[in-house]
């Protein structure tokens, strides 16, 4: 088995070498108007359907048009006219460029069009561009770049925030088993798993559309799930071997029991991902389908290559001291209840409705900031402020106003030679539109099928006023020009684009939303056999969901903090950012659910007492359970680390998903309200019983674990 998980990893690793990957950014928003108007583009005139990009000019000893920058500017832009993928450059000192130098004659830029979008062209080709610009910085001239094709250079992520995330849970591991061996397993096999889920996706990408951010929104998830499923295989089997149980006997054991829940917690995170595809969003799906593979591998992983590898270590995944008590003690049973969580899980008990007050009270108050969210796109405004697009960005805000920055694109398709003149009239009342800075009308062609109108609005593309001004100029504006013509108008560019992915996913959102929770609830009421805990489920993941979006308003939209991380200050929430963080935290979450109520059902299963259930299933589970999130914790707060404002958000958002989940609702609220339902807890009408079929996510038929069992039995126990 070890040997082929290294060929696996191995041979995919040589293809992805040999083949090389094809991630790219595509958006598929049919339907909308800014799709239509980049339509429009591509059809009539392709060159200009590419994505531009700005080189801003700062003067720091005069204006622009001296000579003496004049000569070391020129020279520069033509160089750059000339490098792969770049159509053509101009430059504020051309006749068409006369408008690109600003008022106070300090700032000025040249526009470089390239032959395609940003996610089409080569980052080393993107590169040439910026140190070809950049090699005359200096004595007195600023020179930065900016647009979404620098910005695509600019953002390429690098590894450290995965070995962070790692040495953060070796040394949590360390102290939780004391023993090198368990602390190092669960890494060992998670690494594998994604190693394996990341070069396969990368294979994968000469087959479909997947997005650039797909492979490290994949070590992301995989990391920290990958981690903690190894981690509740290798604490049962420790416990079994504690219990005097011979090594492969702990391991069947321990996958008899806890690698049911992984198998099970493994396929709703799947199918939570999988949901994205419900969107009918290209760019999304591929990331879910992306990091499904992953979590799929670190699955396979958990449950094939760990036990390979127990079978190699045997007892030494107990540190020496375990193993010098169980050689002069004998077998002990399992003192969970005595500690700390058996304190902890009675006192619970015995003050339900106070602990359940208290951390309602404290999910609410970190979900009211999620009440204002916006979604949007964050700009270059918000990289970091040493970043030539950052600084590019304010230079362009400071010299000609901070619409400059994502100018909308007026489309207009013509029918008739009197349009022309309607677009005109329509250009003259959009200037004097509320919230517009400034209009150029490019001249229309007689005989040409399309007329343009470029709008700078007053206010940045991710201000509300923007969002706002695209609405007005639909609703109103727009539709009073077209009147009694045969021009049809759409707004489009970058700016457009991103409000109108917005919208879409605000419309598709309650229906990802019913699809995820519908399956997760039927997937724990077959599991369960329980209407009330696939119920109870469902409402705290909304819970948990809610109180991550709230700080995650209030670090990013409000910029608390946001400056700090390297984010930038603060701009709407990524439009796409909820469903995805939906689908990975009712995955996650129903990790937690599962392995905690598994443990408990399987003592109700012996007792038939939901209070013992409940306060064993706290006090068995409450460890491993915050161990577990400490991992994930550390794993996805690494991820802030990387520079990027999107890598960022989900960092935060999923790091505060997890402490909020793991410690506020598995520890305190899903026991409290279990203690309040008594049994109903396992509810289930009898019609219902007998349709649903039989899935043990326990294997409630076998006998729990005791310190008498110190032989292996002569044969396994039977299993339902």
């Amino acid at each position: 088995m070890i040997a082929l998980w290294l060929a696996l990893l191995v041979g995919l690793g040589a293809a992805t070498a040999a083949r090389g990957t094809a991630y790219a950014d595509d958006f598929n928003l049919s339907g909308t108007e800014s799709a239509r108007a980049l339509e429009l583009l591509e059809q009539a005139s392709p060159d200009q359907a590419g994505d531009t990009g700005q080189i801003v000019i700062h003067s720091e000893n005069g204006p622009v048009t001296d000579a003496a920058v004049e000569q070391r500017v020129k020279p520069m832009l033509a160089e750059v006219a000339e490098l792969p993928h770049v159509l053509s450059v101009t430059g504020p000192y051309d006749e068409a460029g006369a408008a690109q130098i600003a008022p106070d004659g300090t700032i000025a830029f040249a526009t470089v069009q390239f032959d395609g979008l940003a996610q089409d062209v080569p980052i080393p080709d993107i590169e040439k561009v910026i140190d070809t610009a950049q090699e005359i910085d200096g004595d007195g001239l600023q020179i930065e770049l900016g647009g979404q094709v620098i910005q695509q250079a600019s953002s390429e992520i690098g590894g450290t925030a995965e070995l962070i995330g790692v040495a953060a849970a070796a040394v949590i591991l360390f102290l939780v088993f004391g023993s090198l061996f368990a602390s190092l397993m669960p890494i060992l096999v998670a690494l594998f798993g994604v190693g394996v889920g990341i070069t396969a996706i990368g294979q994968l990408s000469h087959l479909m559309s997947l997005s650039t951010i797909a492979p490290t929104l994949a070590a992301l998830i995989g990391l920290g799930v990958g981690i903690d499923y190894a981690l509740f295989i290798v604490t049962r089997y420790r416990n079994n071997l504690k219990s005097g149980i011979a090594p492969e006997e702990a391991a069947v054991r321990a996958l008899n029991t806890s690698g049911r829940a992984v198998l099970f917690a493994g396929g709703t995170v799947v199918i939570a991902l999988l949901g994205l595809l419900v969107l009918g969003v290209s760019f999304l799906a591929g990331m879910g389908i992306g990091a499904a593979v992953t979590v799929l591998a670190t699955v396979a992983a958990a449950i094939t290559l760990l036990p390979a590898a127990l079978g190699v270590l045997g007892t030494r995944l107990l540190s020496r001291r375990e193993r010098r008590l169980l050689a002069e003690q004998g077998p002990s049973a399992s003192h969970a209840q005595e500690g700390f969580w058996g304190r902890w899980s009675h006192l619970i008990a015995r003050r339900k409705a106070l602990f359940g007050f208290v951390a309602t009270a404290m999910i609410v108050l970190l979900a009211l900031p999620a009440l204002s969210l916006r979604l949007g796109s964050s700009d270059a405004g918000n990289d970091p402020e040493s970043s030539t697009t950052r600084q590019a960005y304010d230079l362009l805000a400071e010299g000609f106003g901070p619409g400059s920055n994502g100018p909308l694109l007026l489309v207009a398709e013509l029918g008739a030679d009197s349009d022309a003149q309607a677009l005109q009239a329509l250009a003259t009342t959009v200037e004097q539109t509320p919230g517009v800075a400034a209009v150029s009308a490019a001249p229309v062609e007689p005989g040409s099928p399309l007329g343009m109108i470029q709008v700078i609005p007053a206010s940045s593309p991710q201000d509300v006023e923007t969002s706002e001004l695209i609405e007005r100029l639909r609703d109103d504006v727009i539709p009073q020009a077209e009147s009694g013509t045969s021009m049809q108008v759409h707004v489009g560019g970058a700016t457009a684009i991103f409000d109108d992915f917005a919208d879409v996913l605000t419309g598709k959102l309650p229906l990802f939303i019913g699809v995820i929770i519908g399956l997760g609830f039927l997937l724990l009421l077959i599991a369960f056999r329980s209407v009330v805990v696939p119920l109870t489920a469902a409402v705290m993941n909304l819970v948990a969901a809610a109180a991550s979006f709230g700080v995650l308003v209030a670090v990013f939209q409000w910029g608390w903090g946001s400056e700090l991380i390297g984010a930038g200050p603060g701009g709407p929430v990524e439009a796409f950012l909820p469903v995805i963080m939906l689908a990975i935290l009712f995955g996650l979450s129903m990790d937690y659910q599962v392995f905690l109520v598994s443990r408990m059902h399987e003592e109700w299963h012996h007792t038939r007492d939901n209070a013992r259930a409940v306060t064993v299933g706290q006090a068995e589970t409450g460890r491993v359970i915050t161990a577990a999130a400490l991992i994930m914790i550390f794993v996805f707060a690494a991820f802030i680390l990387e520079g990027q404002r999107v890598i960022a958000e989900f960092g935060v958002g999923l790091a505060a998903a997890v402490a909020i989940d793991a410690f506020l609702i598995r520890t305190v609220l899903v026991p409290a309200v279990m203690h309040s339902l008594g049994d109903s807890n396992w509810w289930l009408p009898g019609w219902l019983d007998r349709i649903l079929p039989h899935l043990s996510v326990d294997p409630a038929d076998e006998p729990l674990p005791t310190a008498e069992v110190e032989e292996p039995p002569a044969e396994l126990v039977s299993r339902r």
